[in-house]
């Protein structure tokens, strides 16, 4: 296991870091562990535990024909039979029965047997068991799913599997070298979105950046919450203040974007226009660590903006602390900071 993916777990991992380890951090080749796990997450709560491939099927076509229609390449290899298959379906050309039984046949050929891998090995804690998957045509959900989907957040994590994959479709999607794909911010509407010969807007900022810090605010560590009706509802904040634009670039860049409460953002005793304390900039080093592990795009974005090199990032984000503190005139140790909530990420 790498040192840090080690750091993103801990010491005592929960189900849900267990899960985002997967989400985000997985190797992709092909769409199909997003599909997979946004089935689970629409089967679980049925009350049902062995879920016949049948069954499973119809939330994960379902997944997989939507998708097509937003991308239409959602594997790396030039092609696969059961995709093939979902097109068919979408063109009117193919059933949903015939469709089903091809995904029964065809359609979960690996990712029964992958779903757990990370590139270390196997997580310690399975979400299914899939011993009769080949024999039975079954699957069976184990209580880790079920403690899983009974957590109060656990919606946030659909969301999260739907903007990492919507990430992942896009680099595929634009067919350009991977060194030439920025992901940028729109401040107004909170999305990131990319530019080639057009705008693509891929998915909300929210969404994407939640699961790096374990659906918790950067500063305090309070669980957040990424729908819009929660008390709780995440706000999207600048680490280096909006304020310094004209002097630290790109102040919309996803490596100076952190997901924070309310009460910390703009609270009566929030960051708001401040620069935080030197302490949180390690945190932020973290979390832009844990983003460019997580592959494309969101790795090339932070090595352009950033560094090719750690070592170049952390001298990056030293140099523009260090000219924040001069333009804002904030002297050693007066940073703002605020108590911590709970363990970190």
């Amino acid at each position: 296991m790498s040192r840090l993916m080690a750091k993103f777990l801990g010491i005592e991992p929960t189900l849900e870091d267990y899960w985002r380890s997967l989400i985000l951090f997985g190797h992709n080749v092909a769409c199909y562990k997003f599909a997979l796990a946004k089935a689970l997450i629409e089967i679980a709560p049925s009350g049902k535990t062995v879920i016949t491939l049948g069954e499973l099927a119809v939330p994960y076509v379902k997944q997989i024909t939507e998708h097509l229609k937003k991308a239409d390449k959602q594997i790396t290899s030039p092609s696969s039979q059961f995709l093939e298959s979902c097109r068919r379906f979408n063109r009117g050309e193919l059933e949903q029965d015939e469709l089903i039984d091809m995904a029964v046949r065809r359609g979960f050929e690996n990712v029964l047997d992958a779903f757990h891998n990370l590139r270390s090995g196997e997580i310690p804690r399975s979400f299914f068991n899939r011993e009769q998957w080949k024999s039975a045509k079954q699957i069976t959900l184990t209580d880790e799913l079920l403690q899983l989907v009974a957590n109060e957040n656990f919606m946030n994590l659909e969301q999260e599997t739907e903007a990492r994959w919507r990430l992942v479709e896009t680099s595929w999607s634009l067919n350009i070298s991977r060194n030439l794909i920025a992901v940028n911010y729109d401040p107004v509407e909170e999305i990131l979105f990319t530019q080639s010969n057009r705008r693509v807007d891929i998915t909300s900022c929210r969404d994407a950046l939640n699961g790096y810090q374990k659906g918790k605010c950067f500063y305090c560590f309070k669980p957040i919450s990424l729908e819009s009706s929660s008390p709780d509802f995440t706000e999207v904040d600048h680490f280096f203040p909006h304020v310094l634009r004209e002097y630290i670039k790109p102040i919309n860049g996803v490596w100076n974007l952190v997901l924070a409460c309310v009460p910390c953002n703009r609270g009566i005793n929030g960051k708001s226009d401040s620069l935080p304390d030197l302490t949180y900039l390690e945190r932020l080093h973290t979390r832009n660590e844990f983003l460019i592990s997580s592959h494309h795009p969101l790795k090339e974005t932070l090595i352009q903006q950033t560094g090719s090199s750690e070592k170049a990032r952390v001298i990056f984000l030293q140099t523009n602390y260090n000219e924040a503190q001069r333009l804002l005139g904030v002297g050693k140790n007066q940073g703002w900071r605020t108590p911590q909530i709970g363990f970190g990420f």
